[in-house]
């Protein structure tokens, strides 16, 4: 089975929706405008019960099939990232500094377009909840919506979300169980020295020295402290220090990430940015004052959801079209908190392109709207084939 046929056939609307999110760019916790919108779709669409408000601007939609049944969750996120864009399609952002860079825009598009066509058709038993996510980029809107009673108020059996993947072939899914983003940290080093003349550095105590010396010692903790089959990283990439060519600061920050998927990685991480940063700080007598800010677990997808989801996917792209991701990738989603608290999986929808076109989180990037369908289509057959109706 291919595409739906229903849900081609409204293919152009759904351009347009994603097209007009994209256009109006709204950042973690401030999507008021894109909320506003979802809930007035999800209602005239039919839905049996709209609720926002959830985690500030969250929106969940209720549909009822024909008949009783479990529940399944669906989500997508909604919020856009702090980018100037610089894609220069027609469709481009009108908010200086904000742009949809992710693709959140696409992937609200589908979830609304596979809850227009569940609510038209009902073909399921049970309760389908189609969850609207604010503040995915480093805003914890997946963990506010746990917290603030998501599956309590409604419960459900599994949940699944669904990204899209510039640089995988257009249209196809991909796949895996166990791992398939990393646990996220911010790291936040402070190094206070003594600041004085560029001339006269003997009577100073140099932070910026002392920084570069920070930053080369903390490549080696990967390297040289983490089994060399598991996978972690840590990168500062950024630095502020000092204001005038001559003069020696007082302070300088750094701040930069950590990624792993095992727990016992991210412990090893966390220790050793500390150590290292204090130690070398004190041997060179200034301070580092560490902070290692746990953001998000690793996204781990459980084996039969993820068995399940699989089989919605050959049947909406065909078999050789849906395939397993062999490696999981370092960036992180907080999704990862829906998944500790229920069984459920996270996809990759390739977006087609090549490798020298923009990726994710780049100011020339554009969600690929001929993927809509075949997103929207994976999640309504989700739902069919998880709550078939009773013969």
């Amino acid at each position: 089975m291919p595409v739906i046929n229903r849900i081609a056939e409204f293919h152009d609307e759904m351009t347009a929706w994603r097209r007009d999110f994209h256009r109006h760019p709204e950042l973690n916790f401030q999507e008021v405008r894109t909320s506003r919108i979802v809930a007035e779709r999800l209602r005239a669409f039919g839905c049996d019960e709209v609720v926002t408000g959830i985690a500030t601007t969250g929106v969940v939609g209720v549909i009822k099939g024909r008949g009783e049944g479990e529940a399944i969750g669906l989500r997508a996120d909604m919020d856009a990232l702090p980018i100037q864009e610089e894609s220069g399609v027609p469709h481009a952002s009108g908010t200086p500094g904000v742009m949809h860079a992710c693709g959140h825009d696409g992937h609200t598009a589908m979830l609304l377009g596979a809850a227009r066509y569940l609510a038209e058709t009902r073909n399921f038993s049970g309760t389908v909840y189609v969850i609207f996510q604010p503040a995915e980029e480093m805003g914890g809107g997946g963990e506010v919506m746990v917290r603030e009673g998501l599956f309590e108020r409604f419960p459900m059996r599994r949940v699944y979300g669904l990204h899209n993947w510039p640089g995988l072939p257009e249209g196809e899914i991909h796949w895996r169980v166990g791992p398939v983003m990393a646990a996220v940290a911010d790291i936040r080093i402070a190094v206070t020295g003594k600041g004085a003349h560029g001339a006269m550095p003997h009577l100073g105590n140099d932070p910026i020295v002392i920084a570069a010396q920070i930053v080369t010692a903390l490549q080696s903790i990967v390297a040289r402290n983490v089994e060399p089959v598991e996978a972690g990283v840590v990168t500062i990439g950024e630095i502020r220090g000092g204001n005038a060519f001559n003069v020696i600061p007082e302070t300088v920050h750094l701040r930069g990430t950590a990624r792993w998927f095992l727990p016992e990685v991210g412990d090893v991480l966390e220790a050793k940015v500390k150590a290292l940063s204090a130690g070398i700080a004190a041997a060179f007598g200034a301070t580092a004052e560490v902070e290692f800010l746990r953001m998000y677990p690793a996204t781990v997808n459980e084996e039969a959801s993820t068995a399940l989801a699989a089989e919605a996917a050959r049947a909406v792209a065909g078999e050789a079209r849906v395939r397993h991701l062999s490696k999981p990738t370092m960036g992180g989603e907080d999704f990862s908190f829906m998944l500790n608290a229920k069984d459920g999986a996270y996809l990759m929808l390739g977006a087609g392109r090549s490798a020298a076109d923009p990726g994710v989180h780049h100011p020339r990037y554009d969600f690929n709207d001929a993927v809509l369908p075949v997103g929207a289509s994976w999640w309504a057959t989700l739902v069919e084939r998880q709550l078939p109706r009773p013969d």
